[in-house]
This record gives C-alpha cells, sequence and structure tokens, in this order.
C-alpha cells in the first residue's frame, strides 16, 4: 500500500497519505476528501441518519437529547439534535463502508488494533444561535484508564459544512500540551447539560476553521481543542461521528460500568472533579 500519493478510497479501505499522517501527528486533526462517495453517502449513511431525525427508531432516555443545554424542549425543538449509541440502537448500521473505512484510518493514524467504542449523531437545527459547541477536549469526558487511551474521532460531513452553518475550529498542536484543560459543564449541572467547556483565548491561541464538504471525514486526537460554530444557515447541519480506541482501552471502560450512553451514572462529573 503506497502512501506517497494523496489520500484517498481504495474498495472498502481508505489509505492515508504520509503528508496527511504528518498533519495528524503535527495538529492533532486532519481532514481526509471524500472518504465517502455520493452514491454511498445516498445509499448506506443517509437512509439510516434520517431514520434517526425522523425517529423512526426508538431511542430510549437521556440517548436521545438536546445538547445545547436548553431545558423543557422536545425534539422537535431540539437545537443540537443529538443521538447516542445509533448503532447500537440499529444493529444492521454495523460494519458498514463507513466503519470499514475509519477503522483503516484509524489504524493507520493511530498505530493499529482500533475498534469501534461508540457512535453519535450530531444534526443542527437551521437559524439555531444556541448550536454552537463550546471549547473542549474529548478526553475530558472518559475516564482515566490504565491501557492505551488512543483515540481517533472520525467525523463525517453528511450535509456540506461551513462557517456559516457550524463548521469545526481547531488549537492546532493542543493536543501535545501534557495536561488536559480544566473542564466545567456548560450548564449547572450534569443533569442540565451533558456538554462540557474550557477556556481558549482566541486572541492569544492559534485556532484554525476546518469546513468540510459531504462525504468529508475530520479526524482529531483525543486531546485536541475544538469546537464549532452555531448554524445560522437556513439549512439543518447534519455530522455522523465513530470514535475509535484500543480494543483493550474499550474492555476496560466497559468493566468499569462506561460505555458512553447518558443514561448510565458513570460520566465524566463522576471520575474528573473539575472546579
Amino acid at each position: 500500500m503506497s502512501t506517497a500519493g494523496a489520500s484517498g478510497i481504495t474498495g472498502d479501505s481508505y489509505t492515508v497519505s504520509n503528508a496527511d499522517k504528518k498533519c495528524f501527528e503535527d495538529n492533532g486533526f486532519v481532514l481526509l476528501k471524500q472518504v465517502v462517495t455520493e452514491q454511498e453517502m445516498k445509499d448506506v449513511i443517509e437512509p439510516v441518519y434520517m431514520k434517526f431525525i425522523n425517529r423512526e427508531v426508538e431511542v430510549p432516555g437521556k440517548d436521545l437529547c438536546d445538547m445545547s443545554g436548553a431545558q423543557g424542549r422536545t425534539p422537535d425543538e431540539f437545537t443540537v439534535y443529538n443521538v447516542m449509541l445509533p448503532r447500537i440502537y440499529y444493529p444492521a448500521w454495523q460494519g458498514n463502508v463507513l466503519e470499514k473505512r475509519c477503522k483503516a484510518i484509524a489504524d493507520q493514524l493511530r498505530g493499529g488494533d482500533m475498534h469501534v467504542d461508540f457512535d453519535q449523531i450530531f444534526a443542527k437545527r437551521a437559524c439555531s444561535a444556541d448550536s454552537a459547541f463550546l471549547w473542549h477536549q474529548d478526553a475530558a469526558y472518559w475516564p482515566s484508564l490504565k491501557s492505551d487511551t488512543a483515540a481517533a474521532n472520525c467525523w463525517l460531513a453528511v450535509s456540506n459544512v461551513s462557517k456559516e452553518n457550524g463548521c469545526l475550529r481547531y488549537v492546532p498542536g493542543s493536543h501535545l500540551e501534557l495536561q488536559l484543560r480544566r473542564h466545567r459543564s456548560v450548564g449547572k449541572t450534569h443533569e442540565e447539560s451533558h456538554a462540557i467547556c474550557t477556556d481558549v483565548d482566541e486572541s492569544a491561541e492559534p485556532v484554525l476553521d476546518v469546513p468540510a464538504a459531504r462525504g468529508d471525514l475530520i479526524v482529531h486526537h483525543e486531546r485536541t481543542l475544538h469546537c464549532s460554530y452555531p448554524n445560522l444557515s437556513s439549512e439543518w447541519r447534519h455530522a455522523y461521528i465513530l470514535n475509535l480506541r484500543k480494543a483493550a482501552c474499550i474492555a476496560e471502560e466497559r468493566s468499569l460500568g462506561f460505555d458512553h450512553s447518558h443514561n448510565t451514572q458513570l460520566q465524566w462529573d463522576v471520575f474528573h472533579k473539575w472546579a
């Protein structure tokens, strides 16, 4: 498998170029173009994704929620429509072409033995000023473990993503910081909001916006600082996330009772005593 040229699809796999590997190593994230073709989006991703958006698949309890932090809304009013673990609630989606390519990508970027830990749907409602995600590091959501905690967060653009409708923003190189930054709840309590945030001085730290075309994949390191803009456009902004980690790491998480469901009691506020 040659990695000297451009990154691209190879059957059900995906080859990451040396240049893109270095981008990930240096910056803590990389944009990979057209990891899923338009036909695959129409045939494999979109039909199931929209079943969740249209609530044709039952999602129990808090695994269907509004990640904006707003209280008292119905799903028809959510501005950050979040579904945790959709591949668990719709098992037929497991093993699809996106999962195969994400595993290939994660193995190349994080040294092999990478497997799906959890997945997530994020849809930002049109004209929703409160749909921004604040600065955070994914690792702050997870317990400290004895196993190798390397992760690859694979963020698929299900729609074209721009600054106007809520693209991701990163602090390049922030994954190299020795300590996680202190995080706090976006709400007054964990029950009020499942989201957390930390501080970034955008006047002093480098910040890069990363727009993406439908079918593109952004992969980031578990310690990379990132956030996203609100969706101020007139259309929904759709994204789907697969997070991959080492087999031993996933097994250790599960042994602790941590499965990324919002319905379980073991959450970041239990294992991190952030101020």
